[in-house]
């Protein structure tokens, strides 16, 4: 067994991204600038956002944080996302999920321009990933196929198994890998939880390569996986102890394994790098780079 060390993936492709960027600033042109807007006070969003801008620092970028309270109505957070879709110096916008209840998340997701919708969740950009064009992919989803990448997994002819079928990361990771992209030409089986347990074990057991992402801690067990395969471990689950799991019964999956994700470490890692590749893209675009 070996593990896909989301750490050392995430750091290669973050320094490879900060030379590019200082190439660009030797040419006179302004860093890359990602804004992120934080509503209320949510701890893993807290964490997720202050990983993210310390990113942007290694990687050469500019990074804005805006924080709100969670009483704000959405038509004032809608105002905010406006203005910086309209600020020619901003390349990417995030708006970290999960919003308070009052306010509409599909809402603020379509109202955030698609040409800095770095998160990749914007119709426009997942209409134009699904069809195979140029866009921003799904962060995680895209992430995850960066370190297959990078460990030179092979994926091309693969039967592959994703559990989860979210908008973040099942079907995005699903779209990407039967596609014709760089990574990809899997033959994947989209999967949920309440897919019966015998056809969900019918497929995991013949599966090169396991996805889950379900947020139930230990949902992969030793008895759905055969000998060699890979797995991916999206979920990361606190438990009473305090202690970070992810959805896969590591100790005793690990065993049969080819490559295993740790968590944490793995995919959460890779998450943000590919916010990193995505905002270098949407200041490439601005500065006709590419």
């Amino acid at each position: 067994m070996k593990l896909l060390d989301g750490k050392k993936c995430a750091e290669s492709l973050v320094a490879d991204i900060a030379r590019k960027v200082a190439g660009y600033e030797e040419s006179g042109l302004r860093k890359p600038h990602m804004t992120v807007i934080l509503v209320g006070e949510h701890a893993p969003s807290e964490s997720y956002v202050k990983s993210k801008i310390k990113s942007c620092e290694k990687a050469g970028f500019e990074g804005t944080l805006l924080r709100f309270p969670d009483t704000i109505r959405e038509a004032e957070l809608l105002e905010k996302i406006a203005e910086i879709n309209a600020d020619q110096t901003t390349d990417g916008l995030i708006v970290q999920l999960p919003l308070p209840r009052h306010i509409n998340q599909q809402h603020i997701i379509n109202a955030i321009a698609p040409e800095k919708d770095i998160d990749g969740f914007h119709p426009t950009n997942f209409g134009r990933m699904t069809l195979g064009q140029k866009a921003f992919r799904p962060a995680t989803a895209y992430g995850i196929c960066k370190l297959l990448q990078f460990y030179e997994i092979p994926v091309w002819g693969k039967h592959c198994v994703v559990i989860g079928r979210s908008n973040i990361v099942g079907k995005p990771i699903s779209i990407m890998l039967s596609n014709d992209f760089d990574i990809g030409n899997a033959t994947v089986t989209l999967t949920h939880i309440e897919t019966p347990r015998e056809l969900l074990l019918d497929e995991t057991r013949r599966a090169d390569i396991v996805i889950v992402a379900v947020g139930i801690p230990g949902f992969v067990t030793e008895d759905m996986v055969k000998e060699g395969v890979v797995v991916i471990d999206v979920g990361i689950n606190r438990l009473e102890d305090g202690k970070i799991v992810g959805d896969v019964d590591f100790e005793n999956v690990q065993k049969k394994c080819s490559w295993i994700t740790p968590v944490p470490g793995g995919v959460g890692r890779m998450t943000v790098a590919a916010l990193m590749i995505n905002t270098l893209m949407a200041y490439q675009n601005n500065f006709d780079l590419v």
